[in-house]
């Protein structure tokens, strides 16, 4: 019998089944990559609610998993060399699943590469960047009197958009044909910008035409549509 009693978290969210994959997260854009990775692959996992209604993610038994008090996070009880490894980070466990699985990074080593820098991409610029439009559209930041940082946020979001429509020219995913980590990690931001954070509008979305058909079809897929409500909120 898996023993994950080393991870005080499991003393807070107790396993069902401790051989399967523990995910601790909530559906929020960098939660639904792990969730949807994990719906891709078909391994067998838990997903437990993180609630930041109750300040979850600052316990004690989170934070001594991730000690940044961020979700994702995740245990898995078939790590390297057969022992249990706890992994925080949503781009980590993109590619820690993604290695472990041999899948959804392209057709060889170079592709490997291409789906590594779109995540770092995303890591780096997506996220924060639509992140800080969402800050300063819709939640507290909208009734600030200067709107310089707003701005300064549009402007840099659909930068960023348009990175991603040239690259996605004649393409169905971000490596081409093959959908990868590189699709997974962009999805639930993207659909984020326009639909939670209302930001449709202020970033012309509909003229990124390749960025929207993209997501049209990433949108579609069965698990992606699962992963974007694990866990489902309570």
């Amino acid at each position: 019998m898996t023993d994950l009693s080393a991870f005080p978290i499991t003393s807070h969210w107790p396993a069902q089944d401790p051989t399967r994959i523990q995910l601790y997260s909530l559906p929020t854009p960098n939660g639904v990559k792990a969730s949807i990775m994990l719906e891709e692959t078909g391994l067998p996992y838990e997903a437990h609610l993180v609630d930041f209604a109750k300040n979850d993610q600052k316990s004690e038994a989170f934070v001594s998993l991730n000690p940044n008090g961020k979700i994702p996070a995740m245990i898995d009880p078939d790590g390297p060399g057969g022992k249990p490894i706890g992994l925080f980070e949503s781009g980590a466990i993109l590619l820690y699943l993604a290695e472990k699985t041999g899948t959804l990074l392209g057709s060889g080593p170079a592709d490997r590469w291409h789906a590594i820098q779109w995540v770092m991409f995303q890591m780096g610029g997506v996220g924060p960047m639509f992140g800080q439009l969402g800050f300063f559209n819709k939640f507290a930041g909208k009734d600030w009197e200067d709107k310089r940082p707003l701005g300064r946020y549009v402007e840099e979001s659909k930068r960023l958009l348009g990175v991603m429509d040239a690259a996605l020219t004649g393409k169905t995913w971000f490596l081409g044909d093959d959908y990868s980590i590189a699709d997974i990690a962009m999805i639930g931001w993207v659909n984020n910008l326009i639909t939670f954070y209302e930001a449709r509008e202020i970033v012309g979305f509909e003229d990124y035409r390749n960025v929207g058909a993209w997501l049209d079809r990433g949108l579609a897929r069965p698990a992606v549509q699962r992963g974007l409500k694990i866990p489902a909120r309570g």
